[in-house]
């Protein structure tokens, strides 16, 4: 069965945060999507509020937008009606891409038929897998190109894991990762990377087959860091955890975008082979250290700290930032870089300064709600 892509006008963006809901009482996660869903009813707002694979977790999504300060507006739409919603049920919501203390088989399911399924199939995973990530979408103009932009996307996963990693603790506990959340990813087995396929055409082929062995029924069922989305004409970035605030969001997004730009501009491609072979243990670095983390360059073969290779790399993109009107959001990016300052390091000092991971969830709370109070104003 074909698999048509629908071409989109490039480098449209599109943005899906996963949020945490907590019970403002004990800050522990709560199971509260469904009624705060039905709190805000049919309240006009831009883009969608949705419900996710456990009761306690929310997705909101943005409509498609051309620029970050579409992205923003958006973003302050959507919370112009959820935030009211959840005070009034004593309810918080939070990013972060963990809960730092949460117990997993206290989650429910989502009553709908793809999260009964994804819990039919995956068992206890699909509770485990209560952790809350940011999936950018930016346009593509053919299957070609997407697929293309998929693997050279992958040299720059770790950069994107780095700056929003903001999941150091779980169950109680310091993982000493910057991203734990991206090692509950890791347990599904469609995870990872795409192959390396040279066009649409050839990925149809691979889809098909992969359907016809009965271990897929969509591109849903691929759990990959990055993947083509045909149905939208978008290539999807899945790596990052959700941030602290809806800005750092909205700056993460505009470095795809800027990324995307100069790669479609100037046909940037990297040997799909020579990536594979060092792209887990990039991604591991970055999961693991952060900002501090040291990779490998597929094409020199040798390692740098990624900073360095960060800073170079937000510094031969700035161009393309300016065109797109995000100068200001890279900006930040490459200052927190500087400073090797992601939201792990946020989250790891205030639990250091407040001594309970219930005061942290308080913290990381009231950094959202300011934040998108802000982005209103």
């Amino acid at each position: 069965m074909p698999l048509p892509f629908t071409p989109s006008q490039p480098l449209t963006l599109g943005v899906e945060l996963e949020l945490q809901i907590v019970d403002r009482r004990t800050l522990n996660l709560t199971r509260g999507a469904s009624d705060l869903l039905a709190a805000i009813g049919k309240r006009e707002h831009r883009g969608e509020i949705k419900p996710e694979l456990t009761e306690s977790m929310i997705e909101i999504a943005t409509d498609i937008a051309t620029s970050t300060g579409d992205l923003a507006r958006d973003l302050a739409s959507i919370h112009s009606v959820l935030l009211p919603a959840a005070r009034a049920l004593n309810l918080g919501l939070a990013g972060g891409g963990a809960h730092p203390f949460q117990k997993w088989r206290e989650r429910r399911i989502t009553d709908a038929p793809r999260y009964r399924r994804v819990s039919e199939l995956y068992g206890y995973l699909a509770k485990q897998f209560t952790v809350f990530g940011q999936h950018v979408h930016v346009g593509c103009p053919d299957g070609d190109a997407a697929v293309r932009l998929t693997q050279a996307l992958g040299r720059y996963v770790p950069h994107l894991i780095a700056l929003s990693a903001s999941s150091p603790f779980l169950q109680g506990a310091d993982t000493a990762f910057d991203s734990a959340r991206l090692n509950a990813v890791n347990a599904f087995p469609l995870s990872g990377t795409m192959p390396p396929l040279p066009g649409w055409k050839e990925f149809e082929a691979y889809f098909e087959t992969m359907q016809s062995y009965g271990i897929v029924e969509s591109m849903k069922d691929f759990y990959w860091d990055i993947r083509p989305k045909p149905e939208f004409g978008t290539v999807e970035v899945r790596v990052c955890d959700t941030p602290l605030t809806p800005s750092w969001a909205v700056a993460l997004a505009g470095y795809v975008q800027a990324l995307t730009a100069w790669l479609l501009e100037e046909g940037r491609l990297f040997d799909a082979l020579g990536l594979a072979r060092v792209y887990a243990y990039n991604r591991f670095q970055a999961c693991r250290f952060g900002l501090h983390a040291t990779v490998i360059d597929p094409e020199s073969r040798s390692a740098s700290d990624l900073q360095s290779d960060l800073l170079a790399t937000l510094e031969r993109v700035a161009p393309y930032a300016e065109k797109l009107g995000s100068s200001a959001e890279l900006a930040l990016l490459a200052s927190a870089a500087r400073e090797r300052r992601n939201d792990a390091a946020r989250i790891r000092d205030e639990f250091e300064s407040w001594g309970t991971f219930a005061d942290v969830m308080r913290w990381q709370c009231a950094r959202w709600n300011e934040d998108a109070d802000v982005l209103a104003r």
